[in-house]
């Protein structure tokens, strides 16, 4: 075996130490490098931001709507949709926020829409949904869903207390949990509502 000088064994050290201390992270889950980045695009007008990375559990949502920055966030578990509007910029001046729980928990795959409001008073989301158009799961009010064929006011009450205790719903198929839903009901769910 041949003699080792010194420099050789303080390089061995080195890597010793330096792969004990990479073991280390790695039991305790922590990441060896920081891969997040941030990347802009003019897609929705005021540009959307798009992280990749993060700690395992982390929600990606897309925030949307009458926010300052819309676009897709990755945000901590257990966060509220008032930490995804504050990510993502703010409201505006034009946001109706008492049509949106931002109490609620965050859901991966979540639609945040927070409703601009219209003259004469409501958010333009209650517009929509008087017109027909499909009524998005994350924001929806009580009211909202009685206009719904087959939902009444227990019903849909039962729906927006189901999405806040469940930290908010990532597809209408989780409606199916709800008690008082059933499949002709599902399909009326599936036609008007968005996750």
């Amino acid at each position: 075996m041949p003699d080792l000088g010194r420099s050789e064994i303080l390089v061995y050290a080195v890597v010793a130490v330096a792969l004990l201390l990479v073991g280390a992270r790695a039991i305790r889950g922590e990441p060896a490098t920081d891969s997040s980045f941030a990347a802009d695009s003019g897609s929705r007008g005021g540009g959307s931001s798009f992280s990749v990375g993060g700690q395992a559990g982390d929600l990606v949502v897309d925030v949307t709507g009458a926010v300052r920055r819309p676009g897709v966030y990755r945000m901590p578990a257990g966060s509220r949709v008032d930490d995804a509007v504050t990510r993502a910029g703010g409201p505006a001046a034009r946001a109706e926020l008492e049509a949106v729980n931002l109490a609620a928990r965050l859901a991966d795959g979540q639609q945040v829409v927070v409703p601009e409001q219209v003259p004469g008073g409501g958010a333009a989301t209650a517009a929509a949904a008087a017109e027909g158009g499909p009524i998005s799961l994350g924001t929806a009010t009580a009211s909202q869903l009685e206009e719904i064929d087959g939902i009444g006011p227990v019903t849909a009450g039962d729906i927006v207390e189901f999405r806040d205790e469940h930290g908010g719903l990532s597809s209408v198929e989780q409606l199916d949990q709800v008690p008082g839903i059933g499949p002709a009901t599902m399909e009326a769910l599936r036609e008007r509502l968005q996750p």
